[in-house]
């Protein structure tokens, strides 16, 4: 029996930021359910299955996509947090930030993040950037299975 679709967390606290990444990762043709959350706590909370995430029994996410500058606890922390952990350090983390600081980007490396992009300035520049990420991450990377799973399943794209 095949694997549900493992989603993708998306760490925004923009409302229109997510909204056009949802959109450009839908008009590239990925079938992974989005989960959305607004900041570095409920990130955490979702991840970690506590709050009112506790009941929550969804797949552990394939990909996250993590902006740096949150309120409250922000995706430096949270990218700490995740590669910290045994069960959540293997899910690739993507730092999709405005911030082009290179202590930022430098930091965010050192930390274990997979990849770290720019946020572009327009909606069609986002467009072309996540189909690159779509085409990188989904068409192109072999990622291992979750590890609470244990299937060795293939997923959609």
């Amino acid at each position: 029996m095949a694997e549900r679709a493992r989603p993708i967390l998306v760490v925004e606290d923009s409302p229109e930021d997510f909204e056009a990444t949802r959109r450009s990762l839908q008009r590239g043709g990925l079938l992974h359910p989005l989960v959305h959350v607004g900041n570095g706590d409920e990130a955490l909370d979702y991840l970690f299955r506590r709050g009112h995430f506790a009941r929550d029994r969804t797949p552990r996410p394939r990909l996250i996509l993590l902006d740096l500058n949150l309120p409250g606890t922000d995706g430096r922390e949270v990218l700490a947090s995740i590669k910290a952990d045994d069960d959540l350090r293997q899910i690739p983390v993507i730092v999709f930030s405005t911030s082009r600081d290179h202590r930022d980007v430098e930091a965010c490396y050192r930390a274990g993040a997979n990849s770290y992009m720019l946020k572009p300035g327009s909606v069609a520049e986002l467009a072309n950037v996540i189909l690159r990420l779509k085409q990188y991450w989904f068409d192109a990377v072999v990622l291992p299975a979750p590890a609470l799973s244990g299937a060795a399943t293939a997923e959609p794209r």
